[in-house]
């Protein structure tokens, strides 16, 4: 990575509520959070809404997370980050609410239904309008949590 870009990296993620790290930079415990964040860079990549934007929804969500009594104990970090998400692409016209519901219920169903350590593949994405814009519709189904579950 060259040096530029090294400090476009700092700075965005500098501009960032506190983002679980290490001295290497993000880390995550699931897969899912690892997409979230790769998700949001991507799309702030290209041009669908500024990273300023984007750290303003995130610190919004957080905010929001506090002012209900939620624990601040890091744990809720990346549901706040894919709260913000859903928020900004149907707020910048990506996709809409009912298109999420029908997305998160047939991740969900896939999830339910794919056998312990085996890969979660979708294979409807009619309900989407912007296809390419969504991580990779493969993940495995050893992951303990994800965004899909109420808490």
């Amino acid at each position: 990575m060259s040096r530029p870009e090294a400090r476009v990296d700092s700075e965005r993620l500098a501009a960032l509520p506190p983002l679980p790290r290490d001295d290497d930079g993000p880390v995550f415990a699931a897969p899912w959070q690892a997409q979230a964040f790769a998700l949001a860079v991507k799309l702030s990549e290209q041009g669908h809404f500024t990273w300023k934007e984007w750290a303003a929804a995130l610190a919004d969500e957080i905010k929001a997370a506090d002012d209900r009594g939620e624990a601040d104990d890091g744990s809720r970090y990346y549901f706040h980050w894919v709260a913000a998400l859903e928020r900004l692409v149907t707020e910048k016209g990506l996709t809409d609410h009912p298109g999420l519901a029908e997305r998160k219920e047939a991740w969900a169903d896939a999830y339910r239904h794919t056998p312990h350590g085996q890969p979660v593949v979708l294979h409807d994405r009619r309900s989407l309008t912007h296809n390419d814009l969504l991580p990779t519709d493969t993940y495995t189904s050893d992951v303990s949590t994800h965004p899909s579950e109420d808490s």
